[in-house]
């Protein structure tokens, strides 16, 4: 889960939530939001984010394609 994933990325680098924000460029509310696991969040917030742990958000395909 989304949230799990940034809290313990965070707190392994000793980040507070105030700190993950200025860093990633976004607001404060954002990176709360993210943590408390809110369910609608914009994707290009969410990735400013992810950057700084070298990750990114992406499509993942639930239906076996047919090649």
């Amino acid at each position: 889960m989304l949230s799990e994933y940034l809290k313990k990325k965070r707190k392994l680098l000793n980040l507070t939530q105030e700190d993950l924000a200025l860093k990633a460029g976004v607001g404060l509310r954002v990176v709360r939001e993210m943590e408390q696991g809110k369910p609608t969040l914009r994707m290009d917030k969410v990735n400013q984010v992810l950057m700084l742990f070298g990750a990114e958000l992406g499509v993942v395909s639930k239906v076996k394609e047919d090649e």
